[in-house]
């Protein structure tokens, strides 16, 4: 099992503050909420560590504060067997946050404070050098600087290393031109408009956007759509998978659930096609659980779903 290439996650290291509510408060409003709940997170490690529950040899770069959260952030993505050998820690630095709300529909509002995620840089990737050119993929995010990212998609080209990016928070300025130029992209709707210059509130046919963004220049798209399930988009056609259907308590980390799975099936073999109905699955599951990595589900659950829609067919 250990000589298997490992999935390495470049990103974010957070601990959420989680609280359900019956709504989102207006602005200026003050509303009850539930307990509050301090929930291991960030989409980066949230990654790896579905990619850990789902079978796969995860590693991870990333910065972690010298406070209390810092320490028990890494322990855990330890526990889950995620290496953490490049997760280093910043001095005098807190560890990232997320302070999220939950509505009653398992919506979710984030706000996110990078802490040491935004000491991250090149030469941590340059330190971890010999694990991305031994990678079978690296999976990046954006809630670490834009520099380190662009510097990991540069030694993966180089290196001849399949990467995905899940295009997370889209950028103020939008996405650099040569992080457009990865294998697989994997946005949601609000983050594709983003990422063609349109707004979020516009109203753009699937197919057209994922057609748009394939022409900014990745090998593949996969467009994430909800409850519609995600299109896949690349030089042969655009097509849709269907979505897993599942009663949604919150969707907090189902996108990671869905790029960490995506990496898992990519790394054993399995088509783009393939890879997508497998990572609609975990991210329909994730969907059922409450809070980011404690819902993240495992091999087995996935399996068995995407087992069942085979017996049904």
């Amino acid at each position: 099992m250990s000589n298997r290439p490992p999935i390495l996650v470049v990103g974010s290291i957070n601990i959420d503050l989680v609280a359900r509510v019956d709504r989102f408060p207006a602005p200026g409003e003050t509303i009850a909420g539930g307990d509050l709940r301090q929930i291991a997170g960030g989409k980066g490690a949230n990654q790896a560590v579905a990619v850990a529950r789902l079978g796969g040899r995860a590693a991870m770069v990333g910065r972690v504060g010298d406070d209390a959260f810092g320490t028990s952030m890494r322990e855990q993505l330890a526990r889950e067997g995620v290496d953490v050998s490049h997760v280093r820690l910043s001095k005098g630095t807190p560890t990232g946050s997320a302070v999220i709300l939950v509505d009653a529909a398992g919506r979710n509002s984030i706000v996110v404070s990078a802490g040491a995620n935004g000491r991250l840089s090149p030469d941590d990737l340059r330190a971890a050098e010999p694990v991305i050119r031994s990678a079978a993929c690296v999976v990046a995010q954006l809630e670490v600087p834009l520099a380190v990212v662009e510097a990991v998609a540069e030694m993966c080209r180089a290196a001849g290393v399949p990467m995905i990016l899940d295009p997370a928070p889209v950028p103020p300025g939008g996405l650099p031109e040569a992080l457009f130029g990865v294998d697989v992209l994997t946005p949601n709707r609000t983050e594709a408009l983003q990422l063609v210059g349109r707004g979020t509130a516009d109203r753009v046919e699937p197919t057209r956007l994922a057609t748009e963004l394939l022409g900014r220049g990745p090998r593949a798209v996969v467009l994430k759509l909800d409850a519609e399930g995600a299109l896949v988009a690349d030089a042969a056609s655009v097509r849709a998978v269907a979505a897993f259907p599942v009663e949604v308590l919150d969707s907090t980390a189902a996108g990671d659930a869905f790029t960490g799975a995506l990496a898992v099936a990519m790394a054993e073999g399995r088509s783009l096609d393939e890879a997508v109905v497998f990572a609609n699955a975990a991210g329909a599951l994730c969907c059922e659980g409450f809070g980011a990595q404690p819902a993240l589900p495992a091999r087995a659950a996935v399996d068995r779903l995407v087992a069942s829609r085979r017996v049904r067919a």
